[in-house]
């Protein structure tokens, strides 16, 4: 049994593990043979003397050798791991050295390093990496800088576009607004006046007064963007007053070079009084048409209570002509007070003055104010109304007459 052993153990290291080892199996293969000898004494036990025993020594000695195949392995493994180590390290001292030895470097590159047959083939080698090396950062840094100088000049292009279109911009501005200055200046001279009446400044606060100069300020630079500007007057102006005061915090060094005229006086000591026409909310009478002979004054006041009567008495005390925008005629009030903003009064006065369409001038009123233009005469507007009451509104009928009672005056109801 053991020459049987032995020869078969010949067998598998003379035929078996050369093809192994060439094919990287060698590991899986002991094993196998050690159940084909092991397997191979049992039979030959068991055909023979079935109570006989295992040879214990034979086997031990093919375990022993198997194990040592395995330990030269693993300490093979350790001494080439060892080995690249130390090949970094001596490349490292190369390098600090000053040699010609790459700065990175794979371990594949490594092993083929310590493959060198010489130490001028090593060598030659490490220069071979290292001017690739070289090369590979040159060609790097010369896409950066072509990156860089592509960047510089689009940035330099879009400067040079942004500045054409910044110079041109800022030409086209001093263009205009010297063509604005001229044309309200002309104004001054030939254009119809418009008045500002400064004189309600103790019936608001000081809040309802800083709101009241935000809103001429705007007023004033709609003026002087219009195609025919009105010469705007600012009277009962006085010197240091809450008025002037906020117009100086608006226009600044400017207020001195405002194309207006700014006056404390009464502007009934300057114009005369049967050319003067008041605009107020409270008047009776309704303006039909724009009239280019009249002077219209605006009350420079807001008031958040909403002070009726104010104006228009003040008007009755100088003996002025009232008028009141024509709103319920044309517009479908919804509900609220008809006052207006000042800039929304220059609106709609400087579009009448160009077309003379109240359509389009009072389109400057808010939405919110108003559902739409009349499109129809008053009485059908009544008809309507009434019978979308009688199918809609039902016991609420009265309420809707009496809304519309508010809303339409009687001299139209009655027509």
């Amino acid at each position: 049994m053991q020459s049987a052993n032995v020869l078969l153990k010949k067998i598998v290291r003379n035929s078996v593990l050369p093809f192994a080892a060439q094919h990287g199996m060698k590991k899986d293969l002991f094993p196998l043979s050690r159940t084909l000898s092991l397997s191979l004494c049992l039979k030959q036990d068991n055909s023979g003397s079935p109570s006989g025993k295992l040879d214990l020594d034979g086997w031990k000695k093919v375990m022993k050798s198997g194990l040592q195949e395995e330990v030269g392995e693993t300490v093979s493994e350790q001494k080439e791991l060892s080995t690249l180590a130390s090949a970094r390290e001596i490349l490292e001292m190369w390098r600090l050295a000053g040699r010609s030895v790459p700065e990175n470097i794979t371990e594949e590159q490594l092993k083929t390093f310590m493959a060198c047959p010489s130490k001028s083939a090593k060598k030659k080698y490490l220069k071979y990496l290292h001017l690739k090396e070289l090369y590979k950062k040159n060609d790097k840094r010369k896409m950066d800088e072509k990156r860089e100088r592509r960047l510089e000049a689009q940035k330099q292009a879009s400067e040079t576009d942004e500045t054409k279109r910044n110079s041109f911009l800022v030409m086209w501005a001093s263009a205009m607004d010297k063509a604005y200055g001229w044309r309200v200046a002309q104004s001054m001279i030939f254009g119809q006046p418009l008045i500002f009446d400064m004189s309600y400044e103790k019936e608001m606060s000081v809040r309802e007064v800083t709101n009241t100069v935000r809103q001429i300020v705007l007023s004033e630079s709609c003026n002087r963007r219009s195609v025919d500007p009105f010469h705007v007057h600012f009277c009962n102006l006085k010197d240091d007053s809450l008025y002037q005061r906020e117009f100086i915090k608006h226009y600044r060094e400017t207020w001195g070079k405002l194309l207006v005229t700014v006056t404390d006086r009464c502007y009934t000591d300057i114009f005369p009084k049967d050319k003067l026409v008041y605009l107020t909310a409270d008047s009776p009478k309704v303006m039909k048409t724009f009239d280019h002979d009249k002077i219209y004054i605006v009350g420079s006041m807001v008031d958040k209570s909403i002070k009726t009567g104010v104006s228009l008495a003040r008007a009755k005390r100088l003996g002025l002509e009232t008028a009141a925008l024509p709103l319920e005629r044309y517009l479908l009030w919804n509900s609220g007070a008809k006052n207006l903003t000042l800039d929304q009064m220059m609106h709609i006065l400087l579009t009448l003055k160009d077309t003379g369409d109240w359509k389009k001038a009072l389109e400057f009123v808010p939405k919110r104010k108003y559902c739409g233009f009349v499109s129809k005469p008053v009485n059908e507007l009544k008809k309507t109304l009434n019978l979308i009451n009688t199918l809609k509104l039902g016991n609420r009928q009265e309420e809707a007459q009496r809304q519309f009672a508010k809303n339409y005056s009687k001299k139209l109801r009655q027509k």
